[in-house]
């Protein structure tokens, strides 16, 4: 009882915040960096606090690549460097957030167990010498992981300095293909399937004549052409991937108290991993998000991630690393910020629902592979033109942030995500990019389709959420915009009809409905379950490079009018075109169409369209559900992002993306600009500076 009452004595005395029950929830925003104390002099830490104080940062990030410091040799731990740093942070008022340093193995464990090493399909292998090359299924890597987090979970759980923990860092199975990882994928099928007889009849193994007799002679992956087999290879890959970070989350949670959350640092290719699973015992999610710079910034993978990862867990999420100056692993893409694009970004991560923004990284590299991912400071370590404007943005978080943090949204458009068409076209796909018998074409659904859709309402400013099947409600939504669903089970599909007949409104792309969720094409009528709802069926499918729709239905510019790769020969039965090809056989097939089912409709895109095209179906539908607001009276380069915040006051903020200096008309009642303590009243016109950012409060 003593202990408690000291450590929240030293709470409230060292000016920490007790997050309580709710460690996902915030009272104000945190804005700092990644810090490695341990790759500069040790007489760096004091100047490094003293400038970091000044400029006004909160919180850091440690530990997560330093494995080999903590347990220098097998079995023997040091801490007193890392006490230092959390020490200090913690008396000059910043956040520590602790990493899990599993990610980068010591050289003493490769020596000792070469085995942990990845090993490759077809004969390759991983070579120490960079990071996560380690097969994390390993059962001797999983040991020597679980005793140095509970070594530094005994050490550390109660610092009052920490407010959170990071397990590993940017975690995927990176393509291991290792026996003992074999051996669990078959466990993994006898468990699902439970017979080969089961597995032979699923995945169709009497083609070619590979039919299994007994476990034992189900093949590796190296040369595995079925496509049944490929996407439960994916899925396991997922699941394992979920598996190890629950199982850290789980050690972690542990030892942790009430007041501290548990996260990870993902990246933004979120088909590689099932955000749901894996971050199950985790209080907060967090993405790592890196874009172009100078006339390249569109604001748009800040929007696509903070869309994604709020929808995870329907709350907010953390920034965990994020372009400082500049990036690469050489010297050939440098592209520091322009002025004003650093502090810009801060307030686009926030209006997408952040509660932090951290850099990577504090210091620039003097050595190894990351010399040019330079962090807000660079290699002479002065203060410079990042500092400043970090300094800039840190003093007006401070100010406002309580304003800004655990801002709500309350969308009425979300994109349906489906980690399994992701895979089952990457091995199967449909685009003309590379040989006709070549290699798979990676993340096309992610990438082009479902990427293009996130685009046209980013542009447009609408607001829009992620689902996922079977996992997401669908009626909390007006309307559902569906990439190609090209792996689905029936139960998905009919949750979609059902959406639809109740009065949903449902935008759905081509190849939708082929595939079971085996990825076994349905020996029925194209699309399957959902011929009623679309109103059509069809028999034949063509590829193409590009064609015209007749009569320029859309009234897009001649060059937009364009519609490419792939199209489907629809035969409606009781849905209307809304377009057909420009083609002397094509063209008595409709390019796409709409069709009234119940008290809902189904717009169906039977082929690749232009953005354009895009642009006009999905405004056209936001109007037909009155669901449009002034917001969408603004477009590219000027963007515009709305939520409540924790007083119930709404928040909008809007975002210059061009080096012009731009006017607005402020269509709401009248409010407050929280930046500049400004009132704004209705019909105001304001301006926006190059690459500036307006944030306005009303009730």
């Amino acid at each position: 009882m003593k202990k408690n009452l000291l450590f929240l004595l030293m709470t409230f005395m060292l000016g920490g915040t007790l997050l309580k029950a709710q460690p996902e929830k915030f009272d104000n925003i945190l804005y700092g960096v990644a810090y490695y104390h341990e790759y500069m002099p040790s007489e760096r830490l004091d100047e490094d606090i003293k400038l970091m104080t000044e400029a006004g940062i909160n919180v850091v990030r440690v530990g997560e690549s330093t494995w080999s410091l903590f347990e220098p040799r097998d079995g023997e731990f040091e801490f007193a460097w890392m006490d230092r740093v959390i020490d200090k942070m913690h008396k000059a008022g910043i956040k520590v957030i602790l990493g899990t340093p599993t990610y980068s193995i010591p050289a003493w464990l490769w020596h000792k167990h070469p085995e942990v090493l990845l090993e490759y399909q077809n004969g390759g292998k991983a070579y120490y010498g960079t990071r996560q090359n380690m097969d994390i299924t390993n059962p001797t890597y999983l040991f020597y992981c679980e005793r140095i987090i509970r070594k530094m979970m005994e050490h550390y759980a109660q610092h009052p300095g920490i407010v959170g923990y990071q397990v590993d860092n940017e975690t995927l199975t990176r393509g291991v293909n290792n026996d003992n990882y074999q051996v669990s994928f078959v466990n993994y099928l006898k468990k699902k399937f439970k017979t080969p007889e089961t597995l032979n009849k699923i995945w169709g193994l009497n083609y070619w004549g590979m039919t299994i007799d007994g476990w034992e002679e189900l093949a590796p992956r190296d040369g595995i052409t079925n496509t049944g087999y490929r996407l439960e290879w994916e899925r396991f890959n997922r699941k394992s991937l979920a598996e190890f970070l629950t199982w850290q989350s789980s050690i972690v949670k542990e030892y942790k108290r009430d007041d501290q959350f548990i996260m990870q640092c993902y990246m933004t290719s979120v088909e590689l991993v099932d955000q749901h699973a894996s971050s199950e015992l985790m209080d907060v999610m967090g993405v790592n998000v890196y874009h172009d710079q100078q006339d390249k910034l569109t604001g748009k993978e800040i929007a696509f991630a903070g869309d994604y990862f709020r929808s995870v867990k329907n709350r907010n999420y953390l920034i965990t690393e994020t372009n400082a100056q500049t990036m690469g692993w050489n010297s050939r893409i440098q592209a520091p910020p322009y002025p004003g694009q650093l502090r810009q970004n801060v307030y686009a991560h926030l209006g997408s629902g952040a509660n932090m923004v951290e850099y990577w990284h504090w210091h620039s590299i003097h050595y190894g592979q990351e010399i040019y991912w330079k962090g807000i400071l660079s290699h002479d370590l002065k203060p410079n033109r990042a500092y400043g404007e970090m300094s800039k943005t840190a003093h007006e978080l401070k100010n406002i942030g309580k304003k800004l943090v655990n801002l709500k949204k309350d969308n009425k458009v979300a994109i349906l995500f489906s980690h399994d068409s992701n895979a089952a076209l990457n091995f199967m796909p449909f685009d003309k990019n590379g040989h006709a018998w070549g290699p798979d074409n990676r993340s096309f659904y992610r990438n082009n389709l479902v990427d293009q859709f996130h685009n046209v309402l980013y542009r447009n400013n609408v607001g829009v959420d992620f689902i996922f099947p079977g996992k997401s409600e669908l009626s909390d939504y007006d309307l559902v915009i569906i990439p190609a669903l090209y792996v689905a089970s029936d139960e998905v599909l009919n949750q979609i009809n059902a959406y639809v007949k109740n009065g949903g409104h449902v935008i759905m792309q081509f190849k939708s409905g082929f595939s079971d969720e085996n990825s076994m094409v349905r020996p029925v009528v194209a699309p399957g379950p959902l011929r009623e709802a679309c109103g059509f069926y069809y028999q034949e499918f063509t590829n193409f490079d590009e064609l015209t729709l007749k009569d320029n239905p859309f009234n897009v510019s001649d060059e937009d009018n364009k519609v490419n790769t792939w199209g489907e020969y629809i035969i409606p039965e009781t849905a209307t075109a809304l377009a057909y090809y420009d083609h002397k056989y094509f063209g008595k097939y409709p390019a796409i169409t709409s069709n009234n089912y119940g008290k809902g409709k189904l717009i169906y895109e039977g082929c690749m369209v232009s953005d354009a095209i895009q642009e006009k179906i999905l405004m056209d539908a936001l109007t037909e559900l009155n669901l449009t607001t002034p917001d969408q009276e603004l477009h590219w380069p000027l963007i515009t992002k709305t939520g409540t915040n924790d007083e119930g006051n709404t928040i909008h903020y809007y975002y210059n993306y061009s080096s012009e200096e731009k006017e607005i008309t402020f269509p709401y009642t009248d409010g407050k600009e929280l930046l500049s303590g400004n009132k704004v009243a209705k019909n105001e016109k304001l301006t926006l500076e190059p690459w500036g950012v307006l944030i306005i409060e009303n009730k």
